[in-house]
């Protein structure tokens, strides 16, 4: 049975009323690994969606995304305003498992087209954080002569840094190996170039992870930290 037919039975076992459902993430793609899982999605009419649920089917790794249209939406737009939302890339670049009233078919279009329409422009203020908390973590990382400490501010530098770039380009963000790939089409070799600059830093030499961040950070305006302010929220009465 491929992963289609497979993911297909799993959601008419488990949900037969379903409206819609999506088999989405790497399996699909010549990414897929011994561990990829299922990423599915299923569109129900009411309870007990919304829930999420990971199990294992048929000796398969399985992330259950249980939606009604209502929730689908509720969920997908603040993931936008986050500029990362695998929900919505799901359905957007998922195979379509089934669709009993047409709900799929709007869902996938409905997808589909917020994907390409891209997140939202990147407002002044979100890029000046960026840069302040990467010019902070350089700080840190300069300064630092503990080993434990220095692997956890090296991998914030390094994740900092690819997310900032892709606020340069005004693209969608992703988590974890979601952040190379997206990193993959505006700057195809600054996943690489960090990789072999963290390990440098790991092993006490710090130069080229430096030069890298300052490289990140020139070319989205420069380091920034003193004369910063941010408000905090203000009561009302």
């Amino acid at each position: 049975m491929d992963v289609l037919e497979l993911a297909r039975a799993l959601v008419l076992q488990r949900h037969p009323d379903a409206r819609a459902a999506f088999l989405g993430g790497s399996v699909l793609t010549s990414r897929r690994t011994a561990r990829s899982d299922l990423d599915v999605v299923v569109l129900l009419d009411g309870p007990p969606a919304p829930y999420r649920e990971s199990l294992r089917y048929a000796d398969w790794p399985v992330e259950l995304f249980v939606h009604t249209e209502e929730s689908w939406h509720a969920f997908v737009t603040p993931e936008i305003a986050q500029r990362n939302s695998p929900l919505l890339w799901m359905c957007a670049e998922g195979a379509l498992l089934l669709d009993a009233d047409g709900t799929g078919a709007r869902i996938a279009e409905t997808a589909q087209r917020l994907a390409a329409a891209g997140p939202p422009p990147v407002a002044d203020a979100a890029l000046e954080d960026a840069r302040y908390a990467l010019t902070d973590l350089l700080d840190d990382f300069a300064a630092c002569t503990d080993a434990g400490e220095r692997l956890f501010v090296v991998a914030e530098l390094v994740r900092r840094s690819g997310e900032l770039a892709l606020l340069m380009h005004g693209t969608w963000l992703g988590n974890g190996k979601w952040l190379a790939r997206r990193l993959e089409p505006v700057a195809p070799d600054l996943a690489a170039r960090l990789d072999e600059a963290a390990q440098a830093a790991l092993r006490d030499a710090p130069e080229a992870l430096t030069s890298l961040v300052g490289e990140v950070l020139d070319a989205a305006g420069g380091p920034i930290w003193e004369g910063y302010r941010r408000s905090g929220p203000r009561k009302t009465v």
